[in-house]
């Protein structure tokens, strides 16, 4: 499993090298996409739900009757690999009619950072907020490392919390990338938690001030793990979400799960809750509860702006509803056009390529 999985990272990891590296606006889903001549049919909450970037590695955050989704700019051209400068907020009331804030931080906003937005979260605490992000390190620590940063408003403005990296790359492995894809949980007792990596999933405890790590991390064994966590709790029952990868029968990632009684575990697999993202090997989760409703965000490569087709290096945000079993496992999620459009369990249409026109 590992050879196959260092050969096809080589190859991502050659595509990022090749990349290197406002004011609220309305973003309605029957507007023409950014600089496009034609328009949208699809109704407001229809997917792609964000259409005036490509926007990829959603993480949500809801701050009173608002719901904010946190992603990485994609901005590559023709056959460029990532090429992500800056991370963008949105946020909406009804879950079908988006506010774009724009570009809310930048990773050379981290004087030791050197660029490359990849994925982020954003959370609340003692009144502040704090957003994760991964980056690319400088020459002083080359890799991948986690910042974080800190405002007073969902929106900021950021400053770095700390002066330097949160978590840099571990060494002891064979990636570049091994401390990616930051997620935060805040548990009902206060206690903050941040899981962590690509192929090896870490778990380590927050200090109250959200800005060191509280003991040494500790590595979580789940089914078919290979990036994006994402924590969550419904109930007194414990989420863990996840791109996973089942080699060699499988060539892109879905999105598995897994349960426990803690965040600490034990945690037991629960199976896959998506397939593969359309146009895209990766596919990127975040959960979130809304008025009265669990949502399920992530990204595909189906939307199509100036010209410029969706795929790998130029994805966006989608979003459906998520429904639970009454013992506490989650139904499985149909990659939709329609998404929220939908009236409440409902099958949609399969998602197709979504074209500016």
């Amino acid at each position: 499993m590992e050879t196959g999985r260092m050969a096809r990272r080589l190859a991502w990891s050659a595509g990022v090298a090749m990349a290197l590296g406002l004011g609220a606006v309305s973003v309605a889903q029957d507007a023409p996409a950014r600089g496009g001549a034609g328009r949208y049919v699809d109704r407001p909450g229809s997917n792609p739900i964000i259409r005036d970037r490509f926007t990829a590695d959603v993480a949500p955050l809801v701050v009173g009757d608002r719901l904010y989704l946190y992603a990485g700019r994609d901005e590559a051209k023709g056959k460029q690999g990532f090429t992500m400068n800056e991370w963008l907020a949105y946020s909406t009331t009804d879950m079908k009619h988006w506010t774009a804030h724009g570009a809310i931080m930048k990773p050379t906003d981290f004087a030791w950072a050197k660029g490359e937005a990849w994925a982020s979260q954003m959370v609340e605490k003692n009144g502040k907020f704090y957003f994760y992000v991964t980056v690319e390190h400088d020459a002083t620590h080359p890799g991948k490392a986690i910042g974080v940063a800190v405002g007073d408003t969902p929106l900021g403005p950021f400053r770095d919390a700390r002066g330097s990296a949160l978590v840099t790359d571990n060494k002891a492995t064979w990636r570049a990338w091994s401390d990616i894809d930051p997620t935060v949980f805040t548990d009902d007792d206060g206690t903050s938690w941040l899981a962590w990596g690509n192929s090896n999933l870490y778990l380590a405890k927050l200090k109250p001030n959200m800005t060191e790590l509280d003991g040494e991390p500790r590595e979580l064994k789940v089914t078919n793990y290979l990036e994006g966590p994402w924590l969550h709790k419904r109930g007194k029952l414990y989420y863990l979400t996840y791109a996973s990868i089942k080699e060699p029968e499988q060539k892109k990632e879905r999105i598995s799960y897994a349960t426990a009684p803690s965040v600490e575990g034990p945690w037991t697999y629960r199976g896959e809750l998506t397939g593969e993202a359309t146009n895209s090997f990766t596919i990127h989760a975040g959960i979130a509860a809304f008025k009265n409703d669990w949502y399920f965000f992530y990204h595909d490569g189906t939307l199509t702006i100036d010209g410029e087709q969706g795929g790998e290096f130029r994805r966006s945000v989608a979003g459906e509803r998520l429904y639970y079993n009454p013992d506490g496992t989650i139904q499985p999620i149909r990659q939709t056009r329609e998404g929220v459009t939908l009236p409440k369990g409902r099958i949609g249409t399969p998602t197709t390529t979504v074209m500016a026109r």
